[in-house]
């Protein structure tokens, strides 16, 4: 198995490297090949953890995210085929309100089922690492929701993204990049208010959300019974799970977000398990209701949230939105998952002594930062962006489009310690200001703009495994030294046609 799984990366390997020489041997792209935070290995803990799981390194993934909760899970797919929980991460930080993005600029993180394909990976995110989330998705558009560059990416800094520590994304992008090299196209993004149990329906009963919610609870409901990716559809500007042609059917449905629905049936077993889990659902539902659950809160000012795990090490920190702020004193004496910026913003809560307030307070006001720069300058500049292996590859191949997230060059003091402001040393024929790149920079001025950013350390430390062979005691490189770079990397794997 093992051997099978090298032969397929090895494969994969030769791919990208003719597609790169079919390209025209674009020096960058091969740079690119060799970058040294996108090729961090996967943590041996975490490896022997999916040995324990019956996992393979280059398995397919797919991700779940809960706002209220404020976690991020990886589940891989076991070799009996079917997907088991391989981690669960803390989420640092998320914004805007529970409920599905909107509009653009409203500071919502989307909620919804989402597929991400190589060329969404971007190693050269100023956020440390990202991916696209690829909102908005057929169904988003078909209502006419707009919005772009809505990532999952490191620096603990959301204003409409997940956000991160540069170790967890890190580890979670490896985790994405093994899968690509095991032959998976792509794989799925499910982005949830909260973990659809009855009784988190129960608590949010009144939320005008709620037929959303109850729509992607049924994709919810298709993976917890079969444990298998849901297939995602959509008609009627609607979500469909699982659909496949009538017994009677010459071929199969053609979906469209905005007509009507084809003729489709869902298998038999995959809507009798579905049937017995939903009857128990509704009647956990109906008991938690009739016993007077409290309806939660609606937003009253709060923009976004943040796991406990991070906001008890925070002055003043808050979860915001997210559940769970007991416990936070113990929680600030254990060891937290990877690094927090100074600059990090925690939820604000509002002054509840004050009498009147509404019900839902807008979502779009930014909150007070507390970082030194608030606001990141873009120098606009021709031909001055690289594109992610990845983005290329999937493009020549046909899986996606480009990846368009902020980018930045590699550091030149690779173990800096502070963070000191960029100064653009560049002439630009015009300036853009944005409060966060990955939510309000267009997306069609994304392959002309050079985003000029602070500093960092190349290398984190994994948050699995503090042994990891890429990154030494001061979570970078050592001044002077070259690279080390992994036996599995990008760069050995392209060695032989360089």
């Amino acid at each position: 198995m093992n051997l099978r799984s090298h032969a397929r990366g090895l494969l994969t390997s030769v791919v990208l490297t003719g597609a790169i020489v079919l390209a025209g041997c674009n020096t960058d792209d091969i740079s690119l090949a060799t970058n040294a935070k996108a090729n961090q290995p996967v943590p041996p803990k975490l490896i022997a953890e999916m040995n324990e799981k019956d996992m393979d390194l280059q398995s397919p993934i797919l991700v779940r995210l809960f706002k209220q909760e404020a976690e991020l899970e990886v589940w891989k797919q076991t070799r009996s085929g079917q997907f088991a929980l391989l981690k669960t991460y803390p989420i640092c930080r998320w914004s805007g309100d529970l409920g599905p993005k909107v509009r653009e600029g409203d500071r919502q993180a989307p909620e919804g089922f989402y597929s991400i394909n190589p060329g969404q990976m971007n190693p050269q995110s100023a956020y440390y690492l990202s991916f696209n989330t690829g909102y908005p998705n057929a169904f988003d558009r078909a209502l006419g929701r707009t919005g772009s560059q809505l990532m999952v990416h490191g620096d603990c800094s959301s204003r409409g993204c997940y956000a991160m520590t540069d170790e967890q994304i890190a580890e979670i992008y490896s985790l994405g990049r093994e899968s690509f090299f095991g032959g998976q196209k792509a794989f799925q993004l499910q982005a949830y208010p909260f973990r659809m149990t009855p009784l988190n329906m129960a608590k949010h009963r009144n939320n005008p959300n709620m037929p959303f919610w109850k729509m992607i609870k049924e994709g919810y409901d298709h993976f917890e019974v079969t444990r298998q990716e849901p297939k995602v559809d959509f008609c009627e500007k609607k979500y469909v799970f699982d659909a496949a042609k009538p017994a009677d059917a010459r071929r199969d449905p053609v979906f469209d977000a905005s007509a009507k629905c084809p003729a489709y049936v869902i298998p038999d077993d995959i809507a009798q398990a579905l049937r017995e889990k939903q009857q128990k659902d509704e009647v956990e539902y109906a008991r938690l209701v009739a016993k007077g659950t409290p309806v939660a809160r609606l937003n009253t000012g709060v923009d976004g949230g943040m796991n406990k795990v991070f906001a008890s090490r925070i002055p003043n920190g808050n979860t915001g939105l997210s559940e769970g702020s007991e416990g936070m004193s113990l929680l600030a004496m254990s060891r937290a998952p990877g690094t927090i910026p100074s600059h990090v913003n925690p939820p604000k809560m509002p002054d509840l002594s004050t009498p009147d307030q509404p019900a839902v307070a807008a979502s779009t006001a930014p909150p007070p930062s507390t970082r030194a720069a608030a606001t990141r300058v873009a120098a606009v500049s021709q031909g001055n962006q690289s594109e992610s292996i990845f983005s290329s590859f999937a493009r020549k191949v046909g899986l996606g489009s480009a990846d368009t997230t902020a980018t930045t060059s590699q550091p030149a003091a690779a173990t800096a310690p502070a963070r000191p402001k960029a100064a653009d040393t560049q002439p630009a024929p015009r300036t853009v200001v944005a409060a966060h790149p990955a939510e309000s920079r267009p997306a069609a001025a994304s392959r002309s703009e050079t985003r000029q950013v602070a500093a960092r350390p190349s290398l984190k430390p994994s948050v699995t495994d503090n042994a990891a062979a890429t990154t030494d005691k001061k979570e970078g490189q050592l001044s002077g030294a070259a690279p080390i770079v992994p036996a599995n990397s990008f760069e050995s794997r392209f060695s032989a046609f360089k």
